[in-house]
């Protein structure tokens, strides 16, 4: 190979390739800067085969032959440059020179955001009206003004609403609606019973005044917030605390506690009420994604949390795709990469305290009077004096250890560290703990002797009660400082921002509050001005409600999610949950009291020729259960079902052929609590429970808006042969056998339990001929396969 011809390859390979393989950076473990390091390879192996083109890896993945290409994220060589490539691997790889270790790519200044009078102009972004509800024809079929909205469009299409759903329908579907199990036989012959005016409202009092209510609801909301008690990834550690969150948001329903609090608590609720254990546990909202806690990069380890807060609460509040624009501005919505990083830093003061106390004023001071006559014992005193000057020394060893940078980092206070030394310390903090194993071995001879003592001395003491803990948000350092980061790389940081809202959601210039960071995301969020979150909040209720949300892309109201239907009745109910002290239980009511909600879901030939996709609402969607509502029935329709709430999450037995190849599951020692509610069972990333997860349960990595409604081979196999089916037939049989004296009341019972109904006359005529064959269980267990067990009108 001629001398020119490998100093061009030379020159290639510095400029194209040494930035990322040599320079600053050694990526995937290829160094390219002299032979030797070429020919040692790399993570992948070999790059190289001197004299051998058709071989090489390296030659490979620059012509785009294997995966990924080279250079990485960037266009493909030229073919010139590629053949120089290939001319020098067939002459050996000759190097005449170490290649300069170049400097880093500097970032590419972006074009400059613009923000136009069009992209304010999207609908989603507009303020809030309050339309009139219009005037209808047909107005004797109006229950409230959500039926005017609805009628409206209905009959400029010539189309009115479907006759009213029976009432044994209607108390099968607004109680699964509400709590996520069906009506009792007692439940329904009382609501069949009562004939006065008010007594569908009388039952939405009851339901909505339930404690299982709290548990539906608070389903829905977390599969918002990817609730999880475990970090997911390879190791998939358990969160032990992760459940005070979920009891949390039970409770939250159960109060109806005001949407605009629900909000605060959870983004601020360390900042705006910090002695309020409740609000501290809300906080956990923002740590409930998944965590590589092991990593090698800490400070990528926090940037990943501080990204998955900043994307979840965009979805989460204001249905905004806003982790676009963590990159680059955001290719559709008018949001910039500026606005992302400024949103990021409302969070990112904040502390992040995974295992932080969070009692209640009078335990704190009971736990605070038994730890000091705890620490007042003598064997107490004694071991803390023996042990505090090894532990001290231990430190000070591993400190000195670290680089001068983190050595001075660890010994600045807290609240003094800058951005930079912040990082070090989250970084080496792992370096510098010490254990009490690493204590131990400190101690020889009769001063080991002596430690035991004292250890088996405290240990027969009588300990205080723990404090109860859980995942929490803390005011940290205020003034770390926030940059736009260059292809959200944290090693190549722009410019510093201040915490700011999107521009074009941006209210008026204003004084900013006495506390910004998070104070000033949760009241701007939670701000009756805010043109997104009332909406966004209304269209979740309507969507579990009737099938689909006016905007059927619940966390999407930007430029390429879908506009609402009804857009006026938008508004008009964002409105009203606003003007209703932001109650969802009133919301709720006045969705459930209309026309609307109550009628039938068959459908007139002209409503399905009009309407086919029943954007309209020309009747009632009919709909699948959930996984959760599935087996919650088969527990409560089998007299199984343990009501009890809260409290650390539950093991049912799971197949032996699941748990194959996957750890962390031990079935719970007390059966009694195998019947707990689906909400209770433990939420395992990497292993979600068979039953609910052919019945599609939600990926808790991400938040998730409307769970898939997929029919599959695996869903009739589950309800045929799994455990859970199996065990609730032969219990519902049971329970038959003793309520009921002969095979006609059995049967009957059998209908009103699994279905909300008495059979009809086809229905008992062919229970009867089953019964004749087969065992009572079995008619149970063919129940539970039927459409009409697992679907609602």
């Amino acid at each position: 190979m001629a001398a020119s011809a490998e100093g061009d390859v030379l020159t290639l390979l510095e400029t194209r390739c040494v930035q990322c393989h040599g320079g600053e950076k050694t990526k995937a473990g290829l160094d390219l800067t002299t032979r030797e390091a070429l020919l040692r390879g790399g993570e992948t192996g070999a790059a190289i085969d001197p004299g051998h083109p058709e071989t090489s890896l390296f030659l490979q993945t620059i012509r785009h032959e294997t995966d990924p290409h080279m250079p990485h994220k960037k266009e493909k060589l030229p073919p010139a440059e590629i053949a120089q490539f290939e001319a020098w691997v067939k002459a050996g790889v000759p190097y005449a020179r170490p290649l300069k270790k170049t400097a880093a790519e500097a970032p590419a200044r972006p074009a400059e955001f613009t923000l136009t009078e069009d992209d304010r102009r999207h609908w989603a972004f507009q303020p809030l009206a309050r339309p009139a509800p219009p005037a209808v024809r047909h107005e004797s079929l109006v229950a409230n003004p959500i039926d005017q909205f609805i009628l409206f469009k209905l009959e400029a299409r010539g189309l009115t609403l479907a006759p009213p759903a029976s009432r044994e329908t209607l108390i099968r579907r607004v109680t699964f609606d509400l709590l996520g199990l069906p009506p009792t036989p007692e439940e329904i012959d009382a609501f069949l019973a009562d004939h006065s005016p008010a007594a569908y409202e009388h039952l939405l009092d009851r339901l909505l005044a339930s404690p299982h209510y709290g548990e539906r609801w608070g389903r829905h909301w977390l599969d918002l917030a990817r609730f999880a008690e475990t970090d997911g990834y390879e190791y998939d550690s358990v969160r032990p605390h992760a459940w005070r969150y979920r009891d949390y948001v039970v409770r939250a329903f159960n109060d109806d506690k005001p949407y605009d609090r629900f909000i605060r608590e959870q983004l601020a609720g360390d900042e705006l009420w910090p002695r309020e254990p409740e609000a501290l546990i809300a906080t956990g909202f923002n740590l409930l994604g998944p965590d590589m806690v092991d990593s090698s990069d800490q400070i990528q380890r926090r940037h990943n949390t501080l990204n998955d807060m900043t994307d979840t609460a965009a979805l989460t509040f204001l249905g905004l795709t806003i982790g676009c624009a963590r990159c680059h501005d955001h290719k559709f919505d008018p949001l910039s990469q500026r606005d992302y990083y400024s949103l990021q830093a409302c969070f990112v003061p904040a502390a992040i305290k995974r295992d932080q106390p969070i009692p209640k004023p009078a335990e704190l001071a009971e736990h605070e009077a038994a730890l000091a006559q705890f620490n007042e014992q003598p064997a107490v005193r004694a071991l803390a004096e023996m042990e505090a000057p090894v532990r001290e020394a231990i430190r000070r060893r591993r400190l000195a250890k670290l680089s001068p940078e983190a050595r001075a980092a660890h010994e600045t206070p807290a609240a003094e560290r800058n951005a930079e030394q912040a990082n070090l310390v989250l970084e080496t903090e792992a370096m510098v703990a010490v254990a009490d194993k690493d204590v131990a071995t400190e101690f020889t001879g009769e001063s080991a002797a002596r430690r035991k003592e004292l250890l088996a001395a405290v240990k027969s003491l009588p300990q205080p009660a723990p404090l109860p803990r859980a995942m929490v948000l803390a005011p940290g350092n205020r003034a770390e400082q926030t940059f736009i980061l260059h292809r959200g790389e944290y090693s190549q940081p722009g410019e510093a921002v201040a915490a700011a809202m999107p521009a074009v959601l941006r209210p008026p210039a204003e004084t900013p509050p006495a506390t910004a960071g998070r104070t000033l995301l949760a009241d701007w969020i939670a701000s009756p001005r805010n043109p997104l979150t009332a909406r966004v909040m209304v269209n979740r209720l309507w969507q579990h409600h009737f099938g689909r949300g006016l905007v059927a892309t619940p966390s999407d109201f930007g430029t390429r999610g879908q506009p609402p239907t009804h857009p006026e009745l938008l508004d008009w109910l964002a409105g009203e949950f606003i003007a209703r002290g932001w109650s969802v239980k009133q919301m709720h009511k006045l969705m459930l009291m209309s026309a609307a909600y109550r009628q039938s879901s068959a459908a007139e030939e002209s409503a399905r020729a009009t309407d086919p996709g029943n954007r309209l609402y020309s009747r009632m969607n009919r709909l699948r259960l959930e996984g959760e509502a599935v087996r919650d029935s088969l527990l409560a329709i089998s007299g199984q079902l343990n009501p009890e709430l809260g409290g650390p999450g539950v093991f049912p037995p799971i197949p032996r052929t699941v748990l194959e190849g996957a750890k962390g599951w031990t079935a719970g020692t007390n059966p009694h609590e195998y019947s707990r509610r689906s909400l209770y069972i433990f939420a395992r990333r990497n292993l979600r429970f068979p039953f609910l997860e052919v019945f599609d349960a939600p990926d808790s990595n991400l938040s998730c808006p409307a769970r898939e409604r997929s029919t599959t081979a695996p869903q009739s196999l589950t309800l045929l042969n799994s455990d859970e089916v199996t065990t609730a037939a032969t219990a519902m049989a049971a329970r038959l056998t003793s309520e009921a004296a002969t095979p006609e009341e059995r049967i009957a019972l059998a209908f009103r339990l699994t279905l909300g109904r008495a059979p009809r006359p086809a229905e008992l005529t062919l229970a009867h001929d089953f019964l004749a064959h087969a065992p009572l269980s079995e008619l149970c267990r063919a129940l539970f396969n039927l459409n009409d067990f697992i679907y609602v009108e």
